[in-house]
């Protein structure tokens, strides 16, 4: 038996496919003639709301927040070198894209490391930049949920590491 993720309305969780959302309750509803508990997620930038089953909250990936431990770590990872394997792009992206969808923000820090440009670096391609804004947004929205910042200013500080890398 495992234990139940202890959960309130207004607390912030991380849903590895979408990221930070803010829990709005948790309802009962009847599905298939049974009820079921569920807790209902608002992704406000998204403009989504998801409900996820209480007893399906650990196989969902469903988690709090990343300690700010576990931030520090990951902004750590921003400062380091980029280690771009040398493997075909569609590779590479398939492995970017399940960094991303794991919800961990260390891994995420690490595509966002990988496929950071400075100004003097040839340009990205279309695919290239659309997952990197993916991994930026994604650990962005985690900063600045467990720092209790606002977005823009946690964007800017991500921004700020990256160049002095």
């Amino acid at each position: 038996m495992s234990k139940e993720l202890e959960l309130n309305p207004g607390d912030y969780v991380v849903y590895p496919t979408h990221g930070v959302g803010k829990i709005k309750g948790v309802e009962t509803q009847e599905i298939a003639g049974f009820d079921l508990k569920v807790f209902v997620i608002d992704f406000a930038k998204d403009k989504m709301i998801l409900r996820v089953p209480v007893q399906k909250v650990e196989v969902s990936g469903l988690r709090r927040l990343s300690t700010r431990k576990v931030m520090a770590t990951a902004l750590t990872i921003l400062r380091g070198r980029s280690r771009v394997k040398r493997t075909m792009w569609s590779r590479r992206a398939q492995e970017y894209e399940a960094k991303i969808n794991s919800g961990n923000p260390i891994f995420i820090a690490e595509v966002v490391r990988d496929l950071h440009r400075n100004a003097d670096q040839p340009d990205q391609s279309y695919s290239e930049r659309q997952i990197y804004q993916a991994a930026f947004y994604r650990l962005a929205r985690e900063l600045a949920a467990v720092e209790k910042i606002d977005e823009e200013v946690a964007t800017q500080r991500l921004e700020e590491m990256l160049e002095a890398a």
